[in-house]
């Protein structure tokens, strides 16, 4: 079994910034993709950033020059850099770790997730 727990979530006033750590534990597949969602309130979850065990990232769109994710293979632990936030990055986040083994079975884990508010 597959444990992800975030923290780093709070409060701060746009412009601030926070960072989130996502700590996985357990079997973890050495070649996994982690990523950070989000969940704001009415509306469906939504991607926010992507590394892969390579270092490989992708971000969406409106987090783009803000946001910095990372990684740290030795610890399985993953990293969110929030800078210039904006209220509109109110949101419940959510750390993910999937993989493909090499039976091509697919495993997937998610964390709890950790409340982002951003104060205008």
């Amino acid at each position: 079994q597959v444990q992800l727990v975030e923290s780093g979530g709070g409060l701060v006033q746009a412009g601030g910034s926070l960072r989130l750590s996502c700590a996985a534990s357990g079997s973890i597949f050495s070649r996994n993709v982690m990523g950070w969602y989000r969940q704001a309130p009415g509306k469906q979850r939504e991607s926010v950033a992507g590394i892969m065990s390579g270092g490989s990232t992708n971000y969406a769109d409106s987090v783009k020059g803000r946001f910095t994710i990372s990684r740290d293979n030795a610890k399985n632990t993953m990293y969110l850099q929030m800078n210039s936030l904006k209220p509109e990055d109110t949101a419940v986040y959510y750390c993910l770790i999937d993989w493909v083994d090499d039976t091509g079975a697919y495993r997937h884990y998610w964390g709890q997730g950790t409340q982002v508010t951003v104060s205008s």
